[in-house]
């Protein structure tokens, strides 16, 4: 069978894969928060590779490096817009690798807007559960991860697509 012949994925079957992507980057993300929250409370930073990488439980009330810490609010609306923003381009035409990058990116806003809708302090003003730490550079969880590596991916695959533009013209 042929690349021709091979029937192609049909948007709604693309926004299934965006959908179980993103819940799968949810429910990883907040099963590690669950975990450590009960294994790493009230301990010291446990070593996985020497000091430049270890476990340590923090709860910002901020943005990446701890940031606007009094104005978790704000973070709140952000997450919120980007949620929605993020939902509405998945249900456009894209590339399977765009959708990819759509759903690391959407699963990883989505759960953060969890932690500060539904985390202590309050409602709306909750503390996202960090707790790799990066050589003391900036500890953060696996939603991190999903959010740099759905920027990254999107980051190479605007330049890429700028590139193949560009010997077009």
């Amino acid at each position: 069978m042929t690349e021709t012949d091979t029937p192609a994925p049909t948007e709604s079957r693309r926004l299934v894969v965006v959908l179980a992507i993103a819940v799968v980057v949810l429910v990883l993300d907040q099963a590690t928060k669950y975990w450590a929250e009960s294994a790493l409370t009230g301990k010291a930073p446990i070593p996985l590779v020497g000091e430049f990488l270890q476990l340590r439980l923090l709860y910002n009330p901020g943005a990446a490096f701890s940031i606007g810490s009094g104005s978790t609010w704000i973070f709140t609306i952000f997450a919120a817009v980007a949620v929605v923003v993020l939902a509405r381009l998945a249900t456009q035409p894209q590339s399977r690798s765009r959708a990819i990058a759509l759903a690391l990116l959407l699963g990883g806003a989505f759960t953060h807007l969890l932690d500060r809708l539904f985390r202590d302090p309050g409602f709306a003003r909750g503390h996202v559960v960090d707790f790799i730490d990066y050589n003391g550079w900036f500890v953060g969880n696996v939603a991190d991860i999903a959010l740099f590596g759905g920027a990254v991916l999107f980051v190479i695959l605007t330049f890429v697509h700028d590139q193949a533009e560009a010997k077009k013209e």
